[in-house]
């Protein structure tokens, strides 16, 4: 059992570098089901999924076949960057913080796009995923920096 401190508090880790703190497996959890969302957004518009694009309208969905071939790479490299990260952050991977950080500006190049071609009527979804992004980058950053990842 671990020893406690006079105040009753358990002393952090022992002192030992690397310990996985109570927060991270519920971040990772959380960052895989958020990420996997934008996977599954990305895969089931680009196969054309009846049920999925059955809610776009036909002037949106033709907008989206006539990106070009830069904002469609920035897109898949915003949206799989992401889940690649929420991956190798659950794999305790330092590579994470690598991948979130593709993550982050390719998709801020999608967005630019999809903001200049009418695909996004308000900044504030694509805001939210950016934060969110954001956040995990800066996560898998100090996780690294502290150790946990390797």
């Amino acid at each position: 059992m671990a020893d406690t401190l006079d105040d009753g508090a358990v002393p952090e880790a022992e002192g030992i570098a690397g310990a996985i703190p109570w927060h991270f497996w519920a971040i990772a959890a959380v960052g895989l089901l958020w990420n996997s969302f934008g996977a599954l957004d990305y895969t089931m518009t680009q196969l054309r999924n009846p049920a999925w694009i059955g809610q776009i309208d036909g002037e949106m969905l033709a907008k989206i076949d006539s990106a070009p071939a830069w904002a469609t790479s920035a897109w898949a490299l915003g949206v799989w960057g992401s889940f690649a990260g929420a991956v190798l952050l659950l794999f305790r991977s330092r590579h994470a913080a690598t991948a979130f950080a593709v993550s982050f500006v390719t998709a801020l190049v999608s967005f630019a796009w999809q903001y200049s071609a009418g695909l996004v009527a308000s900044p504030v979804l694509p805001m939210v995923i950016l934060a969110a992004v954001a956040f995990f980058w800066w996560y898998a950053g100090k996780m690294r920096d502290e150790g946990v990842l390797t």
